[in-house]
């Protein structure tokens, strides 16, 4: 009688053991089987958008944001920077940006939401390297058709020239000017890339 009470009290502790194993490892199965559904972190940051503090940018500095793996930079121009670029519509090769890439919502020679801040792709559209930020005015190794250099973009891979609004210069390998990424803008001081302002 006494072997009988001991077999039950084991095989209770046994049949609540196996159980809790079987959960366990049922749950160890499932777990990164629902995990799998989800988007990777690469995947997100592939097409996510992305936001940044736009606060602290001053008036002539530029940065650079990373979007979908390609640099977009932010330029806070100045007042006296944006009334140059009109000037400079001759010597364009698409000063009206009629065949160059960006969002219906983007118009005019300044190529901006805000005529201040630019936002474009940092990659030149000959061959995709990154031109260099080159805002300093009458640079003598930047002079276009015998005009003084007013500032923009310089692409030291093949010599393409844009102006403070991406717009590409005559004379050079780009075929048009540099991209302008969807985006969009949350309150005064956060640029959203990838979001359209339309859709914001």
């Amino acid at each position: 009688m006494t072997s009988n009470v001991v077999n039950s009290g084991r095989r209770k502790f046994l049949t609540a053991a196996t159980s809790l194993v079987g959960v366990a490892g049922a749950v160890g199965v499932a777990v990164p089987f629902v995990g799998s559904w989800n988007p990777s972190a690469k995947a997100k940051a592939a097409g996510a958008p992305v936001k940044a503090d736009i606060s602290k940018i001053e008036p002539g500095q530029m940065v650079i944001v990373e979007w979908r793996g390609k640099p977009v930079y932010v330029v806070n121009r100045t007042d006296a920077q944006l009334e140059e670029l009109p000037k400079l519509n001759d010597s364009l090769k698409d000063p009206d940006s009629k065949i160059s890439e960006q969002p219906a919502y983007i118009k005019g020679v300044d190529r901006a939401i805000r005529p201040n801040l630019l936002v474009i792709v940092g990659l030149c559209t000959h061959l995709g390297c990154a031109p260099k930020f080159r805002p300093e005015v009458g640079a003598a190794d930047l002079a276009v058709g015998g005009q003084e250099w007013e500032g923009g973009f310089f692409c030291p891979c093949h010599g393409s020239k844009f102006d403070l609004s991406g717009r590409v210069f005559e004379g050079v390998p780009a075929p048009t000017n540099l991209v302008v990424p969807p985006y969009s803008f949350e309150g005064d001081n956060v640029l959203v890339i990838g979001v359209d302002a339309e859709a914001a």
